[in-house]
């Protein structure tokens, strides 16, 4: 059975920071695909950032380039998203998302693409 599963979500003021983790499980996490995205209510889902199991590479979206950072931790089958400098527009669910194979693209731009989701983990900040 497949699961992802969030954590690391709260509220804090513009400026803070937080760290999101994801750990997977049911699934070979290392050669696929794990992005963070977000989605207010009535909003499309956004891509913020993901990363390559395999190589370690990220991508960001454009909104999260100089203030968050993916990272992960292949012994574990965790993925992190550190944010930093945290605008109140930052204000979402953030969900946590594994594609499995490759992709030809840019992944962020494509939700559909992804093969599990987690439950989602809220963040708000304050301004």
């Amino acid at each position: 059975q497949v699961r992802l599963v969030e954590s690391g979500g709260g509220s804090v003021q513009a400026g803070g920071s937080l760290r999101l983790s994801c750990a997977a499980s049911g699934f070979t996490y290392s050669g696929n695909y794990m992005a963070w995205f977000r989605q207010a209510p009535g909003k499309e889902r956004e891509g913020v950032a993901g990363i390559d199991t395999g190589t370690g590479s990220p991508n960001y979206a454009d909104s999260a380039k100089g203030r968050f950072t993916i990272s992960q931790d292949n012994a574990k089958n965790t993925v992190y998203l550190q944010m930093n400098n945290l605008k109140a527009e930052d204000t979402n669910m953030y969900y946590c998302a594994a594609g499995i194979g490759h992709y030809p693209g840019n992944r962020l731009s494509a939700p559909g693409s992804f093969h599990y989701w987690g439950q989602g983990t809220q963040v708000t900040v304050s301004s």
